[in-house]
């Protein structure tokens, strides 16, 4: 989850379309009516999300997906929430909502680095908003403790299929924009001894 982590609830909201305002230091997100803030994310949630994003602006540069990270904010509108993925896609041009410039409806595919305090989250909630918006494609889950990969790719009708990962010496497809990327170089410059901010 984008900057992972412990998830703090600051203010009820009735109305979407009141103005959520920036917290020092937070990027806000909203859940249908309540505006939640995330503390900061780790040096691994970090380098892993650019490795990331850094791979995808290289290899993509010539096509027409355009890779984005942090603190784009994206809304889903079937179940209220705005949040903020740590990597994703968009093809062609971004659909803004109420053509507000930092909050885009069309992501192609998105990747989510996990926290001790946000797994649970990604990987059923947060994934089931995700499918909600007709343009998502693939949905990929890192591990930023070990080296574990989590990817979903969108098949016939509302199916998707699931591939794991555990090895870095693997290479990961992400089938949707037909781009291979070795586990390894998502895990480049992590430390899995560095202690754990969220203890």
């Amino acid at each position: 989850m984008a900057n992972a982590l412990a998830v703090h609830l600051l203010r009820h909201y009735s109305n979407q379309k009141q103005q959520i305002k920036p917290y020092p230091g937070r990027l806000p997100e909203y859940r249908d009516g309540e505006v939640v803030s995330r503390t900061g994310g780790s040096i691994n949630h970090n380098q892993i999300a650019g490795n990331i994003y850094a791979f995808l602006k290289f290899t993509l540069r010539k096509t027409d997906f355009k890779p984005y990270i942090g603190d784009l904010r994206l809304w889903i509108p079937q179940y209220r929430q705005y949040t903020y993925p740590d990597v994703f896609l968009i093809q062609g041009q971004p659909i803004f909502q109420e053509q507000r410039t930092d909050t885009v409806l069309n992501p192609y595919f998105i990747v989510e680095v996990l926290s001790k305090s946000t797994k649970d989250y990604d990987r059923t909630d947060k994934f089931r908003y995700y499918r909600s918006l007709p343009e998502l494609r693939e949905y990929v889950l890192v591990n930023q403790y070990e080296i574990q990969i989590e990817q979903y790719t969108k098949a016939e009708g509302n199916s998707w299929l699931f591939q794991a990962y555990e090895s870095e010496t693997e290479k990961i497809t992400f089938a949707s924009i037909d781009v291979e990327m070795m586990v390894e170089d998502i895990y480049e410059s992590v430390d899995f001894n560095l202690g754990d901010p969220e203890r």
